[in-house]
């Protein structure tokens, strides 16, 4: 069963310019669904690329920042897991 999908004119454009460029490459004639169905099953083949592209931009922290969150860190000397930390909070 085939369902709608609505796009802004850019996307509708750029969806109209890609299924011309396969066409000319490739000599194939692909339907936008076609084209949308492979977008779509490369894209879940790698979501981890996917889902990064949604996060919120960062700018990365510089050595300085790093060096100066971890001063005054003291490394105990005694090793803790998991269920460690969970009784120590959860007490």
């Amino acid at each position: 069963m085939a369902t709608s999908v609505k796009m802004d004119e850019e996307t509708k454009s750029r969806l109209e310019r890609l299924q011309a460029e396969i066409r000319v490459k490739t000599g194939t004639k692909v339907t936008q669904q076609e084209l949308l169905e492979r977008l779509v099953n490369e894209a879940v083949a790698s979501k981890t690329d996917l889902i990064e592209s949604f996060r919120e931009e960062r700018v990365p922290v510089s050595e300085a920042a790093k060096a100066t969150f971890h001063e005054g860190t003291v490394e105990s000397g005694k090793e803790t897991d998991e269920s460690d930390i969970d009784d120590i909070l959860y007490e």
